[in-house]
């Protein structure tokens, strides 16, 4: 049963009550209402952080001062082993929210990653960036295979990161039934997917502040030769952070939220394909 209303119902019952109340005086401004809430619904979608149409996280939950390292769109066999390498070798501990699609392809990776203590989120199957715009079935479609998909490894992503960081009013409800919440993120470099990868560690400490979470790809670059580029940008972040004493610390612990729940052999087994 509903308990609470989304921003965006709050704000479409006081406009329309605001509408009405402006047309009963017969004020010529009772258009104005519903012109701002229609202007925050064609917004809202393109905020990441504004929690407009269902409760978002985005960062710190507790008043921690550590930092939460997230790497979106893998896993991808030229990095996501060459990443956890190099988290190893700082002794930290990221969440990968990974595609379906590519986590079917590349299984060991999946493993690779929880081998590693790492955690694992629910970034959609195909990583459709109109995902957004697709019917609420084919939203639940989506986010649910890639959900099943990822309990074949014997665990069950809590937290979903929406492709590109878009939501809609739809969302909410697909996300409730696939008992699933939103993250996303307060900071992020604008490296287009790894495409910019040039002072990429420099322009995200210029930016990054205790509580946040960062957003990174587990993305190759264009060019081979540049992977090595990225992991060299990679570290000078990581080592940074240490001199810094900007404490990495698994998301889970940031937002006071579980990233992934195991589950049991029965579970596990009904989910084996």
């Amino acid at each position: 049963m509903k308990t609470s209303f989304s921003q965006a119902e709050k704000l479409a019952m006081f406009s329309f009550a605001m509408t009405l109340l402006l047309l009963f005086f017969g004020s010529g401004l009772a258009v104005i209402p519903l012109v701002v809430f229609l202007c925050c619904c064609l917004i809202a979608p393109f905020l990441p952080q504004w929690g407009f149409f269902l409760p978002i996280i985005s960062k710190s939950q507790t008043g921690s001062k550590g930092i939460a390292l997230t790497f979106d769109d893998g896993p991808t066999p030229e990095t996501t082993s060459k990443i956890l390498e190099l988290l190893t070798s700082h002794n930290m501990k990221a969440t990968f929210f990974v595609i379906g699609e590519k986590a079917k392809k590349y299984p060991e990776l999946i493993r690779k990653i929880l081998e590693a203590g790492h955690t694992i989120g629910n970034h959609s199957w195909k990583h459709d960036s109109l995902l957004m715009l697709r019917s609420q079935k084919k939203l639940h479609i989506d986010i649910h295979k890639c959900q099943q998909f990822l309990s074949s490894f014997g665990v069950r992503p809590l937290l979903f990161r929406p492709p590109v960081g878009i939501t809609n009013p739809l969302l909410n409800e697909v996300l409730q039934k696939e008992n699933l919440q939103t993250v996303t993120f307060s900071c992020r470099a604008f490296d287009g997917g790894n495409r910019k990868i040039a002072s990429l560690a420099e322009r995200i400490l210029k930016k990054l502040k205790t509580g946040d979470i960062l957003l990174l790809h587990d993305l190759p670059p264009q060019k081979e030769v540049a992977v090595s580029v990225l992991l060299k940008e990679l570290a000078i972040l990581f080592d940074t952070l240490k001199k810094n004493d900007l404490k990495v610390i698994p998301l889970e612990e940031l937002i006071a939220t579980p990233v992934m729940t195991h589950l049991d052999k029965e579970e596990h087994g009904n989910n084996c394909h």
